[in-house]
Formats: C-alpha cells, structure tokens, sequence
C-alpha cells in the first residue's frame, strides 16, 4: 500500500515536473521563434532588386552585356530593359512608365526629363561620347570627303526623325551647316527643296541603319558606335565636332524609382568598372570627362 502510495505521488510529481519543463522549454522557444521570424523579416525585407532600364536606341547591343556583368558581379537583375528614341522614351516616363534609370542619347532630352522632374537632377551624369557618321552599304564605292557631297549621292539618305532622335537632330544640325537644313538647332526648320524629298526619316537611329544596310537608302547618318553593332554598313564620313552640337549621353534615377540607391549603385559601376569600361570602347564609347 505505502510503497503503491508513493509510486503514485513520485508519478504525480514526475509529471509536474515534465510539465515545468516543457513551459519553460516552451517559453526558450518561443523566444527564438520570435528572434528568428525577426531575422527572418529582416531578410524579408532585403527582397531581390529588379531595375528597369530605359536607354538610348544606340546602346542595345553594349548595355546588355555591361548589365550581364553587373549581375554576376552583385545579384542585381534588370527587368525588359527598353532601348529607343531618346524622345519615346521621355513620353513612356511622361505617361507613368515605371523607370529606375534613364539613359539618353542628348542633353536636350535629358533636359526634357528633368525639367517634368521625370528624373532626380542630383544624380544626373555625362556619360558617354559620341561621333555622328554617315554610314554606306558595306563595299559601296560612295565617296564622301565633305558633309557638301551628301547632296550628290545619288538614292534616299536616311536620317533619324529630329523630334524623337537625338540622332536626326545632330544630323540635321551637320545639314544646316552646309546649307541643306534651315534650322540651326535641328528640329526648329526645313530640308533644302532640292534635298528634301531624298529624306528617309527612320523612327531611331537603327532603323536609319538598317536602311542603309538594306539598300533602302544610299547613305543615313548614325552614331560610329552604330558600326559596331550593325552588320552590312561601313563608316563613309565622321561629321566634324563643329558641324553639330555634342553628342553626349547622359544618365540620372528616376524620380520615381522604388531602388534609387541600387539604381544609383548601378551608373557608378558603368562609370569605373574596369570591365564594363572595356565593354563601352568595344562599341566604340567614349566615357565623358
């Protein structure tokens, strides 16, 4: 009896204390619950970073692959980065596009975005230089020594439509200075009667390039970074620096970026990467001073 007694007690209180134990090993981990769910939040928070690009029609063949580096380098990812006019793209930011950053191919559209306060001003840089050439078919016998003797080509000269296209307005400003555009800014004027209607106006600078090397015109002014990523067409002339404006490409985050600081991250890399400077020069780049 007294020994049955006492195994029942000795139970009783070995329950109790298998009880206290587990409260107290429950209260342990419910503590670490909470200090892991809060790591857990924490790393939460640092969600991937995805940007959305927006640059000038002349970089589609360098920037991806200048994007490529900088994600194996930090994890970062782009999202369908769009590569057009200049102008186009503005109107996109202007009608509510989402946009970390913006890279153009002028400080006129730059200018633009800036002044809708499409772009945060602070972090706006000179990025890149530029030549403004006139490009033939590949193995044409057209001969250009002087901007004069684009008006003796015989066939459509293509030329970017000067108010959208950065490089239509260069063009037409190289035009004006030998008398066959009356507007010195570039978009403010007329062709000459005699050479207007040998204009093919091309919606971006590539499209100028694809005409040539189509045959669908004899000649068409583009960038000299626009014969490094265009097969079929070959440099025929490089426009004198004083014949036009700067051609300058510069870049800012926008306003409206949910990753200003990644986005900020991402153009300093495109300035001082060692890597992503080769990238550049290859499509013939020049890093703006």
């Amino acid at each position: 009896m007294n020994m049955h007694a006492f195994s029942r007690k000795g139970l009783v209180m070995l329950g109790a204390s298998v009880l206290l134990a587990g409260a107290l090993t429950g209260c342990g981990a419910g503590a670490a619950t909470s200090g892991s769910g809060s790591a857990s939040g924490a790393s939460s928070q640092a969600e991937p970073v995805e940007l959305q690009v927006f640059a000038a029609n002349s970089l589609e063949k360098a920037l991806p692959e200048v994007q490529k580096l900088y994600t194996e380098q930090t994890g970062v990812t782009f999202t369908d980065t769009q590569f057009k006019a200049s102008g186009d793209l503005v109107e996109q930011m202007r009608a509510g596009a989402p946009v970390d950053v913006l890279i153009t191919a002028s400080k006129g559209t730059m200018d633009d975005a800036a002044a809708g306060e499409l772009v945060d001003e602070s972090t706006r840089l000179d990025m890149f230089n530029n030549d403004l050439v006139v490009a033939r078919a590949e193995g044409s016998d057209i001969k250009i020594e002087s901007l004069a003797d684009v008006a003796n080509v015989d066939g459509k000269i293509a030329i970017g439509d000067a108010i959208t296209v950065p490089a239509g307005k260069y063009a037409n400003q190289a035009l004006h200075s030998v008398g066959l555009y009356t507007g010195a800014e570039g978009d403010d004027g007329e062709y000459a009667p005699e050479f207007a209607g040998r204009v093919a106006l091309a919606d971006k600078v590539g499209t100028a390039a694809k005409y040539v090397s189509t045959g669908d015109a004899a000649i068409g002014f583009v960038y000299s970074s626009d014969i490094f990523r265009y097969e079929g067409i070959e440099q025929a002339f490089v426009c004198p620096d004083d014949s036009h404006k700067p051609i300058v490409y510069p870049g800012a985050v926008s306003a409206s970026s949910k990753h200003a600081k990644a986005a900020q991250d991402f153009l300093d890399f495109c300035m001082n990467n060692a890597e992503a400077q080769k990238i550049w020069a290859t499509y013939g780049f020049e890093l703006a001073e």
